[in-house]
């Protein structure tokens, strides 16, 4: 997709293999597997992960690139 044009972003919660495989671009969250949005039903929290990955998509300017939003699991408020 990429190579057609096509700007992807990757969530992950798993830092070292995101590390080994370079995505173009990832946002890593410290969260539980199987939970990469967040909690079920929590849609502020799940928001909050995709309006970062969409941003992503406009600001990132470096390949390869893995970002924070330092989110902690149960522990944010999302407004």
């Amino acid at each position: 997709m990429e190579a057609n044009g096509i700007a992807t972003v990757g969530i992950s919660i798993e830092k070292k293999f995101t590390e080994e495989v370079k995505p173009p671009r990832t946002v890593f969250l410290k969260w539980p597997y199987g939970h990469p949005l967040g909690e079920p039903g929590a849609i502020k929290q799940q928001r909050a992960v995709l309006d970062v990955a969409f941003r992503m998509l406009e600001t990132c300017e470096t390949p390869g690139e893995i970002i924070e939003p330092g989110y902690a699991w149960k522990r944010h408020k999302y407004e």
